[in-house]
């Protein structure tokens, strides 16, 4: 039997707060903003299937390591891997795991205020009728007008940065735990009506029909990775929110049925935005395959021409900035419980040294839109380097040292205990993956991404 333990920091009420929170952390800018447009670039419904089967063999066993990693050693992840690798009777030096953990959220939270700003800053123009009839120039100079602003976009950078810290620096019940449960609900109702929109849009079956009917002619060995890349990314793991939440995780919880079920309602949540999204995007003729640029250039163009548009295209900004919220709590909150424990200082005092930090980094981005957009290192400005840096190196390496330390380090019998998996199959299943397939599939990814091996 695994022996209770409890974080310094408090714990969630229940399961359900917990699968609130880490669903709240996986859900963000990446189902939403990300997930339609390389599902548009990739054809459609055969690179659907082959990202939920890769949500499967990547990132629910990695997401069970996280979380058990996490509830065993009960601390902020840099002090869990350390001593939980100490108490394995292995070297120390596991706690830069941890370390790049925080430092890769510290760095995609920087970036990531400054892009959720931009939901927060269409908000009112969406409401107050500003897409209607909108041409494509129209909506590009709206955009380009917000991005070359450096004051604009501090202010809504500042403003993002705030309200999370809000959140954080009430701890882990009356903050994180209160905030998810009336964001997350928001979140989904928010999303469920929109869908109810796009079904009203002329073209849902069109919509419907590229999401889901696969045309694996469409597919390429490329497009697999993309999807074994974003089915790692898009659970937030390898980053310390994960570990840091699981920290909080009731000792009788369920590891496994938690985490599958938090891994089964972000990709519901992905879905149910490619419903929502498609079928605009056929009701008004315009290109699937739009890329980055298709929420925040490619949709005001539909919102401005469809009955209702302004309304619902206000309600899908603040869905937006709802979903980017929630994760962005949970890449504060390693952080600001390692400087609880080992400085010694409060939550507010914390959050608000830390906020800053990572307001002061982030203005790195907002300058790279802008007075900075010359600026470049091997050919990428500062914003490109730093998305680059975390998400294409830093959070693969974490994911596959996570799967490597829970399965090849640690103790059978310890990850036997605090998983306390009642079917052996089960058990068996989950371990072979993690041993075997998982760090296979992260390495064949992390290689491509970073170049050294091409497919196509």
């Amino acid at each position: 039997m695994a022996i209770h333990r409890e974080s310094i920091h408090g714990q969630w009420s229940n399961r359900w707060a917990f699968i609130l929170a880490a669903t709240g952390s996986a859900v963000g800018l990446g189902n939403i903003w990300k997930f339609p447009y390389i599902t548009g670039e990739n054809g459609g419904g055969a690179f659907v299937i082959v990202y939920l089967l890769c949500i499967a063999t990547i990132g629910i066993p990695i997401m069970i390591a996280e979380v058990m990693i996490g509830r065993h050693g009960r601390k902020s992840p840099i002090n869990t891997m350390r001593d939980t690798a100490v108490s394995e009777g292995r070297s120390p030096h596991w706690q830069l795991l941890g370390w790049s953990g925080v430092l890769a959220g510290f760095f995609i939270l920087s970036y990531y205020s400054v892009i959720a700003g931009w939901a927060l800053s269409y908000i009112y123009p969406a409401g107050a009728g500003s897409f209607n009839s909108v041409t494509a120039d129209g909506v590009a100079s709206i955009f380009n007008n917000l991005v070359s602003s450096p004051e604009s976009l501090i202010v809504w950078h500042s403003l993002f940065m705030i309200m999370t810290m809000a959140v954080v620096a009430r701890g882990v019940k009356e903050g994180l735990e209160k905030a998810v449960r009336y964001l997350m609900p928001a979140l989904f109702a928010l999303l469920l009506l929109l869908v109810g929109y796009a079904m009203n849009s002329g073209a849902f079956a069109e919509g419907a029909k590229f999401l889901f009917e696969p045309d694996f002619s469409k597919l390429t060995a490329n497009s697999v990775l993309v999807a074994m890349g974003h089915a790692f990314f898009t659970l937030s793991l390898g980053m310390g929110a994960i570990m840091i939440y699981g920290s909080y995780l009731p000792q009788d919880a369920s590891i496994a049925k938690t985490s599958i079920t938090v891994a089964i309602a972000d990709t519901v949540v992905a879905l149910l935005a490619g419903l929502a999204i498609f079928p605009i995007v056929f009701a008004n003729q315009l290109e699937t395959a739009a890329g980055p640029g298709l929420i925040f250039q490619t949709l005001p163009i539909a919102f401005g021409q469809m009955p209702g548009g302004s309304f619902f295209g206000m309600l899908f900004f603040i869905m937006l900035a709802l979903a980017a919220w929630t994760s962005a709590i949970s890449l504060i909150e390693p952080a600001v419980a390692w400087l609880i424990e080992n400085k010694g200082i409060s939550r507010a005092r914390a959050c608000m040294w830390f906020g800053l930090a990572t307001w002061l980094l982030g203005l790195g981005t907002v300058f790279s839109f802008n007075i900075w957009s010359e600026v470049t290192l091997f050919g990428k400005t500062f914003f490109e380097s730093l998305d680059y840096l975390a998400s294409n190196i830093m959070l693969p390496l974490g994911g596959l040292a996570i799967a490597i330390f829970s399965v090849w380090i640690m103790h059978t019998q310890t990850v036997r205990n605090e998983l306390a998996m009642k079917n052996e199959f089960s058990f068996k299943v989950w371990h072979f993956l993690t041993r075997y397939v998982t760090p296979v599939a992260v390495i064949i990814v992390f290689l491509n991404v970073v170049g050294i091996i091409k497919l196509s």
